[in-house]
């Protein structure tokens, strides 16, 4: 319980009709959860608009109303405040609600198109490394601490993300690593909270289903920096066209990683196999259990951000050979009879094509690699021939399947990536629907020696068919085809 006139002092109310001398007892965005003497945000959303809600939630005796337009008429009671960006307000009240939780940890967050999952996860590991409590708030997992809280988004609404953060601190948190997804810039889920740091990692084509253009898409991920204290550091990749754009209006200290150019913290891979990387940071060899150029990158923006967080800078390169690959990124999987299957996340055409160069550059121009790929339903259709192409042109043989169809016709989804192939990359394609007996096929078929990529799925435990989610792993599935050689 808080009184209305203290978390009115988290935001700028553009106006105020009734009183403020008042209790709140609870905080929601949801017109179905609101209690009694409860504050009601009324958030414009992608598919509902929450303003509609209002004189349902005033009839129910809700004690504040923050809105952007107010209602035709006003419950007696009931405290309406008008503001100019209710998402944006809804942060700050969540923020205060909860007592102001990210400025009692250091919280770094992760933004980009790809590695945002591993770097975030491995600063994570890091941090419980040096011996600190920390918290994860990650697309996989959340983790507060050692306990594992399930994730159902990359980054979470603003109460549930406060409600987390304020669960670290009553833990003893001193850090906690996040991934700040452009969803989430956008909709200004993370508006309220305190970073100590923000790392980038790259751009490319992803979610203009919903932002529409990459310009947005881009906009999007700078605001996370835009909004960076100066007592904070933003870390970018120098190799990414993108990054020093991130750094333009940030008020943050600026650092750049790279492999290819001088940077504060410079990468370089002296080594690869299939199952680990010999890896040079800042002058500095060490032995890791990832492999390939992007994994090459995530490490060195772990390295630059732990040591930009306070870690002791001998004990990181001793730790940075203890990680271990996140779930369902560059998973590798092994049967006696010599056929390799790789699980990964990849699921937009640049991060295809990064795991595919990678798996190239270890076998060789004569090696044998298969891939499995499909594309999500309800989502970006422009990519699916991009995404078939770039598989085809660096694989031997392509089995295109479901990845989620989602509400939409999986053999649609294959027909639209179908159309990004040309005659002689459709004469090695094969097409399956099913997506278990796409697996089996591929390992099935497999000669000693070959490589097997299934890619788009990587960590999920599902497939989402006709809206309904089933369990299904790609990994369980790859393990079954593998045991059956």
């Amino acid at each position: 319980m808080l009184k209305l006139s203290n978390l009115l002092s988290a935001i700028k109310p553009l106006e105020i009709i009734g009183p403020t001398d008042k209790n709140i007892v609870g905080l929601s965005s949801d017109s179905r959860n609101v209690e009694k003497e409860g504050m009601f945000v009324a958030v414009r959303g992608v598919t509902t608009d929450g303003h509609k809600y209002i004189p349902v939630v005033a009839s129910a005796h809700v004690g504040a109303i923050v809105c952007e337009t107010f209602p035709a008429s006003f419950e007696q009671g009931v405290t309406y405040i008008r503001v100019s960006n209710s998402a944006e307000a809804l942060g700050h009240l969540a923020s205060a609600w909860f007592g102001y939780p990210s400025s009692k940890l250091k919280l770094v967050g992760v933004t980009g198109t790809n590695g945002k999952t591993t770097t975030a996860t491995l600063l994570y590991e890091m941090a419980r490394m040096e011996g600190y409590k920390a918290g994860l708030l990650s697309t996989v997992c959340n983790y507060i601490d050692s306990e594992a809280v399930p994730a159902t988004h990359t980054t979470p609404d603003p109460i549930s993300l406060n409600s987390l953060l304020a669960r670290m601190v009553d833990e003893g948190c001193e850090y906690a690593f996040m991934e700040v997804s452009s969803h989430a810039a956008a909709q200004h889920r993370i508006a309220g909270l305190k970073f100590a740091g923000g790392v980038f990692s790259n751009l490319t084509r992803d979610h203009l289903d919903y932002h529409g253009t990459v310009e947005n898409y881009m906009n999007a991920k700078k605001a996370f920096f835009d909004m960076l204290p100066a007592d904070a550091f933003a870390l970018v990749n120098a190799d990414d066209k993108a990054g020093a754009y991130m750094l333009q209006n940030t008020a943050a200290r600026k650092y750049t990683y790279s492999l290819r150019r001088d940077a504060d913290f410079r990468g370089r891979i002296v080594e690869q196999r299939l199952d680990g990387t010999l890896l040079m940071l800042n002058g500095h060899e060490v032995e890791v259990r990832f492999t390939g150029k992007f994994n090459a990158y995530n490490l060195t923006a772990v390295y630059g951000a732990s040591i930009l967080t306070g870690f002791n800078q001998e004990e990181v390169l001793i730790n940075m050979s203890r990680l271990v690959p996140v779930a369902g990124r560059f998973q590798t999987f092994r049967s006696e009879k010599g056929v390799t299957a790789i699980v990964d996340y990849a699921h937009t055409p640049d991060a295809l094509v990064n795991v595919l160069d990678t798996i190239r550059e270890i076998v060789g121009p004569n090696g044998m690699i298969t891939t499995v790929v499909g594309c999500g339903g309800d989502r970006d259709h422009g990519k699916r021939p991009m995404m078939a192409h770039e598989a085809a042109s660096r694989s031997n043989r392509l089995f295109l399947t479901s990845d989620n169809p989602r509400t939409e016709d999986p053999q649609s989804i294959i027909d639209q990536m179908k159309e990004g192939l040309s005659p002689e990359e459709l004469r090695s394609t094969l097409c399956i629907t099913d997506r278990r007996e796409a697996i089996r096929a591929a390992v099935h078929s497999a000669r000693p020696g070959e490589v097997i990529l299934i890619a788009g799925k990587g960590h999920e435990p599902y497939q989402e068919i006709c809206g309904v989610r089933h369990h299904f792993d790609d990994r369980e599935e790859v393990t079954a085809a593998l045991a059956e050689l």
